[in-house]
């Protein structure tokens, strides 16, 4: 059978305008959830349904086919029933649909690969995702009632301590698998149906319970990061030019370049050199004399015409693997050097090219901050770093 992902993600959005390719901790939100589903290994073809040409270029650079949905479908009282419907009268040949919300960017593989083997193994016509939670409910009371507030799952007298109730199973959103024949009959629940329970920690939802900055940090400590477990960093390679600069170059009347820097990302190197990584710059042109005048204390290589062979010759020096190495760059000399590196990053006003290779898109432009923030986003890696080795 046929198993595809699909990801519904509109352009319009009452809360957040572009919500789905908002950047959550680096990486646009539609993102995480399209990495899981690539990862997973069990769907014959992943899409996204969007009306929105931005929206279709980022799930084509995570590697997504794109289902361009009709205005119809894309009003803000379309249902999801309702576009997935459209969908499967454009694609015959898909027989299951697992429909995945954009917003669950703490959602992993492992979950997505044993609901395909639910559905397509031991026959169930549909499964959704669930979470458990323990919370007391009380009846509503509405102004102006005469009347009390009456316990729905608990008995006051007698009040469940945590460890001895299991609680009670809620929808948390994050997918819902189902046959054909169903959602040709109405329905995303139905026949013979199943919940997958998962983790708390992995049911985040921004479109209900929580904000950016919260969910950045829970992606942080429970997102999935790809298949090969994340190490420390030990090295940073920073391009001179459009990171630690501005790209910019402004010359004197008697011939002399100068170039302007920010001094948060002189900052930014420091600490980084504090927790024991080496930083390294490197550049395609020579500028020697400006690295002299700013007197980082940083190994450089200028005039460089193969930035990838350097990255490659200080990698096997320092005796080091590539997930230990982080690198920073903007432009499409930096595209090798960014896809091989394990931590990547790249200043908001990077090329395309640079974006769609790197894993980390800054907020913060080439030489106004993109080198502190960018050591900012490791530091906080090697926190999730340490977190497993505890664990």
């Amino acid at each position: 059978a046929h198993l595809a992902a699909l990801v519904l993600a509109r352009g319009g959005s009452k809360g957040i305008p572009l919500k789905n390719i908002k950047l959550l901790a680096g990486v646009p939100l539609i993102g995480w959830v399209l990495r899981a589903a690539i990862d997973a290994g069990v769907f014959q073809s992943i899409w996204v349904s969007t009306d929105h040409d931005e929206i279709e270029k980022v799930a084509k650079q995570f590697g997504a086919q794109v289902h361009r949905r009709s205005p119809e479908v894309s009003q803000d009282s379309s249902t999801s029933l309702e576009a997935i419907t459209e969908f499967l009268n454009h694609h015959q040949e898909v027989d299951i649909v697992g429909n995945i919300q954009a917003t669950s960017p703490c959602l992993h593989p492992s979950d997505l690969i044993k609901v395909a083997d639910m559905i397509q193994k031991e026959g169930f016509d549909s499964v959704f995702s669930v979470v458990r939670r323990h919370q007391f409910r009380w009846s509503e009371v509405k102004k102006g009632e005469n009347k009390m507030t009456e316990p729905q799952n608990l008995n006051p007298a007698k009040r469940y301590r945590r460890q001895d109730w299991p609680g009670e199973l809620y929808e948390n959103g994050s997918f819902y698998f189902a046959k054909r024949h169903l959602i040709e009959k109405g329905y995303l629940q139905g026949g013979r149906m199943a919940y997958y329970e998962m983790r708390a920690e992995h049911s985040v939802d921004i479109d209900i319970d929580i904000d950016w900055p919260i969910a950045e940090q829970r992606v942080l400590s429970f997102g999935y990061f790809g298949k090969e477990p994340l190490k420390e960093v030990k090295l940073l390679v920073c391009a001179i030019d459009g990171c630690l600069t501005n790209g910019r170059i402004y010359v004197t009347e008697d011939h002399k370049e100068m170039v302007s820097y920010d001094y948060r990302d002189i900052v930014g190197i420091d600490l980084l050199k504090k927790r024991g990584i080496q930083v390294r710059l490197i550049s395609d042109r020579d500028c020697s004399k400006t690295l002299s005048a700013m007197q980082l204390g940083c190994v450089a290589k200028v005039n460089v015409t193969n930035k990838l062979q350097v990255l490659k010759d200080w990698q096997e020096d320092m005796g080091l693997s590539w997930k230990e190495v982080a690198y920073l760059g903007n432009e499409e000399s930096d595209v090798e050097c960014l896809k091989q590196a394990g931590m990547s990053g790249v200043p908001a006003d990077g090329c395309a090219a640079a974006q769609k290779a790197a894993g980390y898109i800054c907020k913060s432009r080439g030489g106004c901050g993109a080198v502190r923030e960018f050591a900012e986003h490791i530091f906080l890696l090697l926190e999730k770093v340490n977190s497993a080795r505890k664990q």
